[in-house]
């Protein structure tokens, strides 16, 4: 994931084959180390890298829309690596805040304070008002409505 010029048209970062989405999840793994705050510049990076407007605005193909949900998803500040799991794994929002529509009249809104291109580092998530000791997110409370409300920061946060 080194920061590089030999980014390619198709998606590729190094080893790391965007534009291939079997591979979406990659850079999320960290969450599952004692170094999750490595996930956090990763997902920023292919953001900023890899989605532009225009008609090659992405690297790969969209097939079945795939490359526009991870799109989403992590432009949020989340992301299903194991759907069956359960639980999102968090990221690094790229949005000030969004309010998705969960059903039943209920509301999922997202809040990101001090979100800026320096500021990829999440200092803390709450949901709900209460700390989220884990970098995941239960789908459940998800689909139930609330709020998500991330911080971020400059430096990362080795907790």
């Amino acid at each position: 994931f080194a920061e590089t010029e030999d980014i390619t048209r198709d998606g590729i970062i190094g080893n790391y084959v965007h534009g291939n989405e079997p591979a979406h999840h990659a850079a999320y793994l960290y969450n599952w180390t004692d170094q999750p705050w490595k996930t956090q510049p990763r997902i920023r990076m292919i953001l900023n890298k890899m989605y532009h407007q225009g008609p090659a605005g992405l690297g790969g193909n969209d097939d079945c829309g795939q490359m526009s949900a991870w799109y989403i998803f992590s432009a949020l500040g989340f992301y299903p690596v194991a759907p069956a799991s359960g639980e999102y794994a968090l990221g690094s929002p790229a949005v000030h805040g969004a309010t998705v529509q969960v059903g039943e009249g209920k509301q999922f809104i997202i809040t990101v304070n001090n979100q800026s291109d320096k500021n990829v580092y999440v200092q803390s998530a709450r949901l709900n008002g209460k700390l989220l000791a884990r970098p995941f997110l239960p789908v459940s409370d998800v689909r139930q409505g609330g709020t998500l409300e991330f911080v971020m920061g400059g430096k990362p946060t080795r907790q």
